[in-house]
């Protein structure tokens, strides 16, 4: 665990002290765009915080090169190699969209060169799923269903980036929470050492979030941009599939190992897709919405999740919270139930159970009873790396 600690303490260091040189260059050289009429921010705001999630991010792992507490994360290294490739990759293209406003068949296109970097190139691929014995046989499938899925959950991440601190606090919520899984899962198995892929990427990515939400919180003074928001879906994606994706939906035998090992199988699954589940939502509402309104699915609107809540009287801080919020109580339950039924609590996974519905209902109270709004002179407009009428996608542009 000090191994990992150190990682943590490592990678937040870098990330904020290159933060804080990003956000001073960008400012001395002018580096950010002008205030359109559909931005929310008043204060032109860099958005290149990316570059030092990146470059904190790539710090610590190739410094764990020289770990010989990860010597395992390495065999073989050309996964994490691929990785890197992979998020460089992202993070050269997240720049330049940043700037230069890319169209989004060339970002896509990207993304999907990036997943196939780090599924080719990397072997890191979805064998099986916990769904029946469901084994992947075919190298297309599962190679086709691990670049969609990787692909699905960076837009996704990225799909949130629309409020002061929000993505780098999500993601720093919902890492911390697939970490201590991850962390639990492997002792159980009996492994030799704890030291793996997918525990290791958790721990860089809290880091990056912890080093980059001080400069990120509202008033923001740096944005992470499109490079900072899909490099952090792309090293989400990685290491959910990295836990469970190779693993051998046999071993997850009820008459064998019970309940606990059955939802192991399964939480690595929903965890992320608990994590992405508001953003997703939001997509499918909008173009839905669009559609019934004969436009096109992604052309920009001002109505998605965060900007209804700001409408409905919650200021962008708050806003935020919210969103951490549920982020937690879903995530929370979700583990609650694997360790409940693997320490044989009174009630099993209804622990969990009972954890989130008392928790959503909270979540409910406060989303839709927000507080009294404050006089129009006394409220400071919000700060946001986002135009109330874009959502970076890669189907729509900023």
């Amino acid at each position: 665990m000090k191994q990992y600690l150190f990682t943590i303490i490592l990678t937040a260091s870098i990330t904020f002290a290159l933060s804080w040189a990003v956000w001073r260059l960008s400012l001395k050289f002018k580096l950010y765009p002008g205030i359109r009429e559909r931005d929310v921010h008043k204060t032109p705001t860099p958005r290149l915080g990316g570059i030092a999630m990146f470059i904190g991010i790539a710090s610590a792992i190739l410094v764990s090169a020289a770990n010989p507490f990860f010597e395992r994360v390495w065999v073989p290294p050309q996964t994490l190699w691929s990785i890197l490739g992979a998020a460089l990759l992202i993070a050269v293209v997240g720049v330049i969209d940043d700037l230069l406003d890319l169209d989004w068949m060339i970002k896509l296109a990207a993304q999907f060169l990036a997943a196939g970097i780090i599924t080719v190139g990397g072997g890191l691929q979805i064998l099986s799923l916990p769904v029946g014995d469901m084994i992947l046989v075919s190298s297309w499938v599962s190679i086709s269903i691990t670049m969609f899925a990787i692909v699905v959950v960076m837009n996704a991440v990225n799909f949130i980036d629309g409020l002061d601190g929000l993505v780098a606090g999500v993601c720093l919520i919902a890492n911390g929470i697939f970490f201590v899984y991850a962390y639990i899962l492997t002792r159980d198995s009996g492994a030799t050492t704890y030291f793996n892929l997918a525990t290791f990427l958790a721990a860089v990515l809290i880091g990056a979030c912890l080093g980059f939400l001080p400069l990120n919180w509202s008033p923001a003074k740096l944005f992470m941009g499109d490079s900072g928001a899909l490099v952090l879906g792309l090293l989400m994606a990685t290491s959910a599939i990295a836990l469970t994706g190779q693993g051998d939906v046999n071993a997850f035998d009820p008459e064998q190992f019970g309940r606990s090992q059955l939802l192991g199988a399964f939480i690595p699954i929903v965890l992320p897709l608990v994590i992405v589940m508001l953003p997703l939502l939001d997509f499918g509402l909008a173009v839905f919405r669009r559609m019934r309104a004969g436009k096109s699915p992604f052309a920009p609107d001002r109505k998605h999740l965060h900007h209804r809540m700001l409408d409905l009287g919650h200021r962008d801080r708050d806003a935020v919270l919210i969103f951490y919020a549920w982020t937690a109580v879903i995530s929370l339950s979700v583990l609650l139930m694997y360790i409940a039924t693997r320490q044989d609590w009174p009630g099993g996974y209804l622990v969990g159970i009972g954890f989130g519905v008392l928790g959503v209902a909270a979540c409910l109270l406060v989303t839709l009873m927000p507080p009294a709004r404050r006089p129009s002179s006394d409220a400071a407009p919000p700060a946001s790396d986002t135009s109330p009428t874009s959502i970076p996608t890669p189907m729509e542009p900023r």
